[in-house]
Parts: C-alpha cells; sequence; structure tokens
C-alpha cells in the first residue's frame, strides 16, 4: 500500500517538472523551512528542485517521496491556474 502511494506521489510530481513550487520543509528543532525554485528532476527515489537564486545557500536540494508520504516536506505547485498542493494520496 505505501508503495502504491509513493508511486502516485511520483507521478503527480512528474506532470509538474520544470514548474515553480514552494517547499516546506522541517528544519529541525521546531523550525520549518520555506524555499522556492523549480522542479528540476524527477528520479525513482528523489526529486530535485532547483531553488531561486535569492540568498539561498545551496543550489539545489533532493528530497524523497517517503518525506511529502510521512509530511516532513509539503510540496505547492505554482501556475497560473493557481496554486496545487502535492500530498500523499
Amino acid at each position: 500500500m505505501a508503495k502504491n502511494a509513493l508511486l502516485d506521489i511520483k507521478r503527480n510530481l512528474e506532470a509538474h517538472v520544470g514548474s515553480k513550487i514552494r517547499l516546506r520543509a522541517n528544519g529541525g528543532r521546531r523550525k520549518t523551512v520555506e524555499r522556492t525554485g523549480v522542479l528540476e528532476e524527477t528520479y525513482p527515489s528523489v526529486f530535485i528542485v532547483k531553488l531561486d537564486q535569492e540568498s539561498q545557500s545551496f543550489k539545489r536540494v533532493s528530497y524523497s517521496y517517503a518525506d511529502i508520504l510521512t509530511e516532513s516536506v509539503e510540496v505547492t505547485v505554482c501556475n497560473d491556474e493557481g496554486q496545487i498542493r502535492i500530498t500523499q494520496t
């Protein structure tokens, strides 16, 4: 069952490769980190986000699909019609 959920999350993200997204991730010790960037690539176990060039110390970050499933990371796709949140199903 969890494998199907991970596959669904991966398919949802694959449809938005190249789109602008907003990430909210657990930064540890009750901190939440918010970042924006472009969904650059999806791989079998992880996805890569190229971050905006504001004052970020990293150019790219990667997260696993399990991070979305366990709600450690929230991904929101920003497109012309509005915002779509990618969640576990």
